[in-house]
């Protein structure tokens, strides 16, 4: 497979672990820190997530349609969010989960369907 298959994929992979942190490290880690310095906090993290978005994105465009780029972005959030619950988090996943990721199965096959 060509650069163009799996290099979008990665950088989607890799800035979504920053996004997650972004979004949720901070009620972990600075849980009784004042709310603006977990907003500076997930700023800064959240610039690594937009520097590997957007070349993933145009280096994804025109091998993927943009439908197939937004499920592709989708299904990796998911999965590094489920991840980053049980590992990070500690916290644990359900039997919902699983239905919801058949779901996201579902969404995939549609949007790259002929």
């Amino acid at each position: 497979m060509s650069f163009r298959t799996w290099t979008p994929i990665a950088l989607l992979v890799v800035s979504n672990i920053f996004m997650t942190f972004a979004w949720y490290g901070h009620l972990k880690s600075q849980r009784d820190a004042p709310l603006i310095l977990a907003i500076l906090a997930s700023w800064g993290i959240a610039f690594f997530e937009y520097v590997l978005m957007v070349p993933a994105n145009r280096i994804g465009f025109g091998r993927y349609s943009l439908p197939q780029l937004k499920v592709i972005q989708e299904v990796v959030t998911l999965c590094v969010f489920a991840v980053f619950t049980v590992f990070y988090m500690r916290g644990r996943l359900t039997l919902n989960h699983a239905w919801a990721g058949l779901c996201l199965v579902g969404a995939v096959y549609f949007t790259f369907r002929k």
